[in-house]
């Protein structure tokens, strides 16, 4: 079998409010708003895609921000932490910049030989960022404020919180071709070579987890990347084959995927790499058009009168 599988391609989590979310991404953390758009299934919220200058994939994290929605919770069959790459020496500039923006943080750790710096979202979202003990030769999305010494290079690696490791480990190695590469306690390391950035994934064996409330604040989905169609569908019939359910391919219109919940009940993805997220837009004004998927583009009107106006 032919690994298909590139790592991450994005994990969207869920906001509550749509200008407290843009301010913290894309001007305290300073990632480059790469889509501005709305959900497909509910055209009156927001869809917002973060990432680095050209939307990478490895580097992209959406949201689904819901007005007014609530917090709520992380919990068992979740992606429970997403970690940023960021260059070593720069977790004194982010001690720092996160105390002047009111950031909560945690202590330091250490996990798997690399230092993990942790906080949270305004809406509690567990980030970290992580100075990668292999270095990362990615380049990050720079502001003003944020220069290339210590701007986030991109994902380094998701936690997901199971009970359980064999049913979603058996998912990881032998239809997504990772391989499990370490193990600390009750935390376990997978990682794929097929790529070199954006390609861990750590499950947290929790058999007490509570239940998670799938709010803002949370992650709703993560999602995995595959260069073309032809490998997607390839892989959907491998998934397919193992007694999966999956949905069949649904364009988004900047990739195209593939749903399933593995054993475990995180909502997995499969996205290709194709078309882009420039093929309605070009590179330089990314994100800065609210655009809309075909099928809504005759109610724009209606749309913007409803989404909430972005001051910045």
């Amino acid at each position: 079998m032919t690994n298909k599988v590139l790592g991450l391609h994005h994990i969207t989590a869920i906001a509550n409010l749509a200008q407290r979310n843009y301010d913290f991404y894309s001007k305290v953390l300073g990632l480059r708003m790469v889509k501005k758009t709305v959900n497909f299934d509910d055209p009156g919220t927001y869809h917002f895609y973060y990432g680095d200058e050209k939307g990478s994939a490895g580097t992209i994290l959406t949201f689904f921000p819901w007005e007014g929605i609530g917090r709520g919770r992380n919990g068992v069959g979740m992606a429970t932490e997403l970690a940023y790459s960021v260059p070593e020496g720069s977790l004194n500039f982010w001690t720092a910049r996160f105390g002047e923006n009111n950031v909560l943080t945690g202590e330091v750790v250490e996990r798997f030989g690399e230092l993990y710096y942790p906080f949270l979202d305004p809406d509690g979202l567990n980030l970290s960022l992580v100075v990668p003990k292999a270095g990362d030769a990615r380049t990050g999305w720079t502001t003003k404020e944020v220069t290339q010494d210590v701007a986030s290079k991109g994902f380094h690696n998701t936690t997901l919180t199971l009970r359980e490791l064999d049913p979603t480990a058996k998912v990881l190695t032998d239809l997504l071709g990772y391989q499990q590469v370490a193990e600390e306690g009750n935390r376990y390391r997978f990682a794929t070579d097929t790529v070199d950035s954006a390609n861990i994934i750590d499950i947290l064996v929790d058999p007490n987890a509570g239940r998670a409330i799938n709010t803002a604040g949370t992650n709703h989905h993560i999602a995995f990347r595959v260069k073309n169609d032809e490998d997607q569908l390839e892989l959907r019939e491998r998934i397919m084959s193992a007694g999966l359910q999956i949905t069949p391919q649904i364009d988004r219109d900047y990739f195209h995927s593939l749903y399933f919940r593995e054993p475990g009940g995180v909502l997995f993805e499969i996205a290709t790499d194709n078309p882009g997220f420039d093929v309605d837009e070009p590179l330089d004004s990314l994100g800065s058009a609210l655009k809309l998927p075909k099928q809504y583009e005759g109610s724009r009107a209606e749309i913007e009168k409803v989404l909430p106006q972005l001051e910045g």
